[in-house]
């Protein structure tokens, strides 16, 4: 047994092997140490390897699923071996000794799961692969529990955030290539051939040319060739249900990198956790597959107008007449999720269960068509959907008449077929229940016999039928005259068995043999019926997750008083009392009310320099902005009174800060990069959201940076653009900006204490209120005190000096305190001697200071 363990452990490479013994599923050596510490289940030895006790631990079959859930979750990769015959057919085979046969029959991994207790029913699980040839680079993704199968062509530089918009829980390389810091795994590059991906593709589909599906670039094929074998190679040759690949462009969709899907929060809050995201506000969705394609449609906003509009076409219609949206939203959420049921079957690991939601969900699906066939004023889109709805009637009649009403999961017991639909089995029933109940006549007649009235006929796997008695009672059975026979003699019990309860009992066990195959053989059938029509099963899903996404976001809007976005051809953004819905949703639970802001952006006022106190929205303010172009390209209503937009092709978020020190970055050099990104990649019809741009570094070189980003997107990139920041002596751009227009977040001192008013005003701020904020923070007095005594002497020097705006027309923007200068260089003669410091600029006395102080003491 160890000898065939060691070779399927080699087969199984890095994966944990789960090794069928019996009921359980045993791991040993380093695979058993890893997961009794990971399931916290007791770790044992068993037998000597090379001189040394094997550790091994073990997980029940029936409570398999669990186990593996915590082991995929903690990044772990499980290999399955199965008994591929029955000891029964071992001894045919090899005699008395002989080993069961296993195979690893699956491997387990991230992007790999079908099984419903595995899976979240509300998120996607892409298995995402990256192929490249020559220069061109496109992903291919699939979602097995459904069936979904993409490839989008991208390029080098947009690879990363296409990753990130897909949030893969596996991604697929080839070795050597360029992706690795994205990947999960990486396989032979072979497996990334263009010329054997288009054969696996064809042989795949059964299809001799893929022009069907698309025009497909080597990189395509490169990436779902990969995608494929590694598919194949999980499932170890039975490859799961994918449907035929759809083929799209990045440019179809707004491109949105990684750090950016980061700070706005779109699918996944800061804390990592679907809970306080954009996704998670908007959700209202009945369903699992609606909540999935929503998350999908944020992920991705369009790029197409008269696709965004159809979609909000189907959205108006619902929240224009409320009671249609209750009717369908109480059909759909009725419905059960025939996509990944109809997953699960074509994998091999479906369940009656899954045909009985197959038979469930299409029946409704049937009904809510019939209703939506009858409604007036149809939009376009639904009239493309609800022809989807319909149909299937033999598969619904066959799975009627065939399947109990509430068919169990585990189909080894039998009991799903309903009665009247094979009369066989029906009288192999009757049979079996005919025999079960002589038995227990039998069980009544031997406790009169004997006077045992403890007696008791039970069943088991290894006796089959047989009377049990008390130890006590064992003796009187023993003779020979009882006309019972002996089987085995337990600590408490004494079991026997008779000529009469044999007979009975070969009657029950192979009318129940003989009813389990019927049955078994009725699920075959079945499910290659339900097999047999899974492309129209897989679009009536997609037509329910489609209409069940349209009526939700219509019940948001009627639920937040949303507008429809109006969408234009050229680069404009007006907004009218727009909110963010995230933070309005918690401001409403705390008892407040979250205050509305507009904003105007045009050709001749498309960048908004927004001033104001820490606290005050100007984070808010920006973040909401892109959340509403975000959500408009969705083909939802935004959370405003009006929206008018042209469409943006590229949205750019650096707002907050952290660090990347993994990657060797701090959270200067992390703003650096991103705000370096926009530079390059921004376009005139890009939306762009900057916060403080500069304040990671010293004030001076700071607000230069700030000064030339400012300048730059102003002249060079033509964005749509708001910019929060607290240096004030940027506001002077705006004499030699045309299209930058000042704004700020109003704030009131009263009696000594800082009122916030969230409002977006004209003008720029007249102070920054640094102070009032630390105060309100809960600063010390006294150290607010003092603060303030610094910041009266700081100001005198700028007011002798005019400070920094001085040099702001004649860069560098650096001057010295006058009051300060005269001490800097009698500083710098001590220090120096001979050195002829009066030639020194301000600047340069400075710096000359700070390096012989070491910016530390009085002098620094």
């Amino acid at each position: 047994m160890m000898a065939q363990y060691l070779a399927l452990k080699a087969e199984a490479e890095d994966c944990l092997l789960f090794y069928r013994m019996g009921d359980f599923f045993e791991l040993f050596f380093d695979d058993a140490k890893v997961a009794s510490a990971c399931l916290d289940i007791a770790l044992t030895s068993r037998g000597e390897h090379d001189g040394e006790r094997i550790p091994m631990c073990g997980v029940p079959v029936h409570a398999m699923d669990g186990y593996l859930a915590r082991l995929i979750k903690a990044g772990h990769r499980v290999a399955v071996a199965e008994q591929t015959e029955t000891p029964e057919e071992a001894r045919k085979r090899m005699g008395s000794k002989a080993l069961v046969n296993r195979a690893i029959v699956r491997v387990v991994t991230a992007g790999t799961l079908t099984e419903e207790a595995l899976l979240d029913s509300r998120s996607a699980n892409w298995c995402a692969a990256i192929g490249e040839a020559g220069s061109g680079v496109a992903i291919a993704c699939a979602d097995i529990s459904t069936g979904r199968f993409d490839v989008i062509e991208t390029t080098f530089e947009r690879a990363a955030a296409e990753i990130a918009r897909l949030s893969p829980a596996e991604t697929i390389v080839g070795d050597e290539a360029r992706f690795g810091e994205l990947a999960t795994a990486v396989r032979p590059r072979a497996d990334f051939d263009s010329a054997s991906g288009e054969a696996r593709l064809k042989r795949l589909f059964g299809v001799a040319t893929l022009d069907g599906f698309g025009s497909f670039s080597r990189a395509a094929l490169a990436a779902a060739g990969g995608l494929v074998a590694y598919l194949e190679h999980t499932a170890k040759g039975s490859l799961p249900f994918l449907r035929p690949p759809q083929l799209s462009r990045t440019e179809a969709a707004m491109a949105i990198d990684a750090a950016t899907r980061e700070s706005l929060e779109l699918t996944v809050s800061a804390a990592g956790t679907r809970k306080g995201s954009l996704l998670d506000s908007v959700d209202r969705t009945v369903t699992g597959a609606g909540a999935r394609l929503l998350g999908a449609d944020i992920a991705a906003p369009l790029m197409d107008k008269g696709a965004v509009e159809a979609r909000l076409d189907l959205v108006q219609r619902f929240h224009d007449d409320s009671g249609l949206r209750d009717l369908v939203r109480g059909n759909l959420r009725a419905l059960p999720d025939i996509g990944r049921a109809l997953g699960r079957i074509a994998a091999g690991r479906g369940s009656p269960r899954d045909l009985g939601q197959l038979r469930d969900g299409l029946d409704g699906a049937w009904r809510l068509g019939e209703r939506l066939a009858a409604i007036a004023n149809v939009p376009p889109l639904l009239a493309d959907l609800a022809p989807q709805l319909r149909g299937h009637g033999a598969l619904i009649d066959v799975l009627s008449r065939a399947l109990v009403a509430e068919p169990p999961v585990d189909a080894g017991h039998g009991g799903y077929i309903a009665e009247g639909f094979d009369a066989a089995l029906d009288d192999l029933r009757d049979a079996g229940a005919g025999g079960r109940r002589a038995i227990a006549a039998l069980e009544a007649d031997y406790r009169a016999r004997t006077g045992i009235g403890a007696l008791k006929i039970r069943h088991n796997g290894v006796l089959g039928y047989h009377i049990e008695v008390p130890a006590k009672n064992g003796d009187a059975l023993m003779k020979p005259e009882s006309g019972f026979t002996h089987r085995q003699t337990l600590a408490g019990v004494v079991r026997f068995n008779a000529p009469e309860l044999h007979d009975v009992a070969v009657k029950v066990t192979q009318a129940g043999a003989h009813a389990l195959a019927a049955e078994a053989a009725h699920l075959e059938t079945l499910t290659q019926a339900a097999l047999g029509t899974r492309e129209a099963i897989a679009a009536t899903a997609d037509a329910l997750a489609r209409i069940d996404v349209a009526a939700a976001l219509a019940e948001r809007a009627a639920e937040g008083g949303w507008a429809r976005p109006a969408l234009v051809a050229h680069a404009c953004f007006e907004i009218e009392g727009g909110r963010h819905p995230v933070v309005e949703d918690a401001v409403a639970r705390a008892g407040g009310r979250f205050v509305a802001n507009d904003c105007r952006l045009s050709e001749s006022s498309r960048l908004w320099l927004v001033t104001g106190p820490n606290m005050g929205g100007k984070s808010t303010f920006l973040r909401q902005n892109a959340l509403i172009a975000v959500l408009a390209q969705a083909g939802s209503y935004v959370p405003a009174t009006s929206a008018t937009l042209g469409l943006v092709d590229r949205l750019f978020s650096r707002v907050g800060a952290s660090d990347n020190l993994a990657r060797g970055r701090s959270t200067f050099m992390v703003e650096m990069v991103e705000t370096a990104a926009i530079l390059a990649q921004a376009t005139p019809r890009s939306f762009v959201i900057l916060d403080e741009v500069g304040r990671g570094t010293s004030t001076y070189d700071g607000l230069a940076i700030a000064w030339a980003v400012v300048e730059a997107i102003h002249e060079d990139n033509r964005c749509r653009c708001l910019f929060a920041t607290h240096y004030h002596e940027l506001t002077r751009l705006a004499e030699r900006c045309d299209a930058l227009s000042l704004h700020n977040v109003r704030a009131r001192e009263w009696k000594g204490e800082l009122v916030l008013l969230h409002e977006v005003a004209e003008g720029p701020a007249d102070r920054s209120y640094g102070l009032a904020v630390a105060r309100l923070a809960g600063m010390p007095p006294a150290t607010v005190k003092r603060a303030k005594a610094v910041l009266d002497k700081l100001e005198a020097g700028r007011a002798k000096t005019g400070g920094l705006a001085a040099g702001l027309d004649d860069l560098p923007l650096f001057a010295a305190a006058a009051e300060a200068q005269e001490e800097v260089v009698d500083t710098l003669r001590t220090e120096l001697g001979a050195l002829d410091v009066d030639a020194l600029s301000p600047r340069e006395a400075l710096d000359m200071l700070y390096r012989l102080k070491g910016l530390a003491g009085e002098g620094a």
